[in-house]
């Protein structure tokens, strides 16, 4: 038989070569909006991309991808 479960949500991102995960605000929130939700915290993400969703360790993570600091 069959069973479906609902898959945790987690959100990466790297500050100065340390990765940081962040917990799921709320399931409800688009991915978008757990990115606004947290630049409040961590202004490096105001400028950030989102990279997934990528199902690892049974759990659904997206990546913050910042833009500050890159060239070219």
């Amino acid at each position: 038989m069959l069973t479906a479960t609902t898959l945790e949500r987690i959100f990466i991102f790297r500050d100065k070569e340390q990765e940081i995960c962040l917990a799921d605000p709320s399931p409800s929130f688009s991915p978008e909006a757990v990115l606004n939700f947290y630049a409040q915290t961590y202004p490096i993400l105001t400028t950030a991309t989102i990279e997934g969703p990528s199902i690892n360790n049974d759990a659904v993570q997206y990546k913050f991808i910042s833009q500050i600091g890159t060239k070219g």
